[in-house]
């Protein structure tokens, strides 16, 4: 169970995803208060290492990440990119938002993330 949830992570990276919990971007946040205590039906864990990643939000029964893209990102596409084809071949689904997209169209984003966990629950055959 745990391999399957995170992928090897190592300790450091367990460290590091408690410091990006305790300092969630507002963007994180506002969606994080959408997503907790299971209120899409699945339970999602925030900032949870992944492999050699963090991701900001996942799903294992899913096998969803979302991520949410600040400015930086337009500068690190390649590795936004390359890193979401590493996850894919895991067999997990990775999703983004910008972070104007969470904090100008939450209930556009929501509706967005639950059509593709529509989607994976037929794939999954998750009740």
């Amino acid at each position: 169970m745990v391999r399957n949830m995170f992928y090897g992570a190592s300790p450091d990276l367990f460290s590091k995803a408690k410091q990006l919990r305790e300092n969630m971007t507002l963007a994180e946040d506002i969606l994080w208060q959408r997503l907790r205590k299971n209120q899409f039906g699945f339970r999602f864990k925030p900032q949870h290492p992944i492999d050699i990643f963090i991701a900001d939000f996942y799903c294992n029964q899913l096998k969803l990440i979302i991520e949410i893209d600040g400015a930086i990102h337009q500068f690190q596409m390649e590795y936004d990119n390359g890193r979401t084809e590493e996850l894919k071949n895991q067999g997990i689904t990775v999703i983004r938002f910008s972070n104007d997209e969470v904090l100008n169209q939450i209930d556009l984003v929501e509706m967005k993330i639950r059509t593709v966990m529509e989607q994976l629950k037929e794939k999954f055959k998750t009740k």
